[in-house]
């Protein structure tokens, strides 16, 4: 397909002395990047939400990671590595339910422990193998999800899932991208993605960018959207997959997949194998993030509920494996994932 016409964002950038990074908060009104100089900007900006997306928030503590090697004096990269170890705990510790964000850096520790003299250059080539396989990664997973889909189906996707949230192109959003391309998918729609409308601020963006018409519509519409026939798959990423299909992914996705069983259509998640965490044996054991309620309360930094009142702000939801149709990776597709058939494709764990 043509990559030039429908991937061209790129939300992180090294620069060689700092990170790049496109400040998603303020999309889509005004496209501005954050300079992060050293792993502690890095880590705020990871928490901040300045990048946001599972395989995003990985590539960029992989380059945190390389900036707190800066002004490191060590013989080797075990003993980097243990000058290193308090620097990456903190980037672990930014973001806890994202499993690429601990994956990424224990592909570090791992090249680290095992790096001689030139353990820098090391750790510098290894953060860059991390981005430019996720790109890849991301386009086969377009082409094997795609051609799940029959043509002229009808998409609903949850929040953001595309090049904002990887190396480039997008996990589910790669999909959408490939199955608009082979004519596959009609019409697309996004939920907006509340609190932080990730759906609605950047998910239509992207697809504008791209000249992919999609029709916005509030989390809350999605069941009588679906009640209507206009959706056939229902397209998400994923922050966590267990080892039985049980999936971690953006609050409210739990809700479209129950909607989509009672109405027929299918669920599709689209995600590296990154973010297939086997060690985990099923969604009751993900530890779920839990924000500030404050970001309940108010839109755009404009309060809209009365004071006193309380929230309760869960980022994620778990979708049990039994409503899941389909999980795409850049390993081959799971159809009716349970822990055989993840155990099949991925190992034991």
């Amino acid at each position: 397909m043509d990559f030039e016409r429908y991937d061209r964002i790129r939300p992180i950038r090294w620069e060689g002395d700092q990170l790049s990074l496109l400040d998603q908060r303020r999309l889509p009104f005004v496209v501005e990047h954050v300079a992060c100089r050293d792993s502690e900007a890095v880590g705020r900006a990871i928490h901040d939400l300045v990048v946001r997306g599972a395989p995003a928030i990985g590539i960029a503590a992989a380059w945190g990671a390389v900036l707190a090697a800066r002004g490191v004096d060590a013989v080797d990269g075990a003993a980097a590595l243990a000058r290193l170890a308090p620097a990456l705990d903190r980037l672990q510790a930014a973001r806890p339910t994202a499993v690429n964000l601990m994956w990424a850096l224990a592909r570090l520790r791992r090249v680290l422990a095992a790096a001689g003299a030139d353990w820098a250059a090391v750790l510098e080539a290894e953060a860059r193998a991390i981005e430019t396989e996720d790109l890849a990664a991301n386009r086969h997973m377009g082409a094997l999800g795609a051609a799940l889909i029959e043509p002229g189906s009808g998409v609903l996707t949850h929040c953001n899932t595309g090049s904002l949230a990887t190396a480039g192109f997008g996990t589910a959003l790669g999909v959408i991208r490939a199955g608009v391309a082979e004519g596959r998918i009609g019409r697309v729609f996004a939920s907006e993605t509340r609190p932080w409308l990730q759906g609605a601020r950047l998910t239509v963006w992207e697809l504008l960018q791209d000249g992919i018409a999609a029709t916005l519509i509030a989390d809350g519409a999605a069941a009588h959207l679906m009640k209507t026939g206009a959706v056939q798959w229902v397209i998400v990423g994923a922050d966590r997959i267990c080892a039985n299909g049980d999936t971690a992914n953006k609050i409210g996705t739990y809700s479209h997949a129950i909607a989509a069983r009672h109405h027929g259509a299918k669920v599709m998640v689209v995600a590296p194998s990154s973010t297939v965490d086997m060690a985990t044996a099923h969604g009751d054991d993900i530890e779920i993030e839990m924000r500030d309620p404050a970001e309940l309360l108010s839109v755009a930094g404009t309060r809209t509920v009365a004071e006193g009142v309380q929230a309760w702000n869960p980022v994620f939801d778990v979708t049990p494996a039994g409503l899941i149709d389909a999980i795409v990776t850049e390993r081959g597709v799971v159809m009716a994932p349970d822990r055989a058939r993840m155990q099949a494709l991925f190992g034991p764990g």
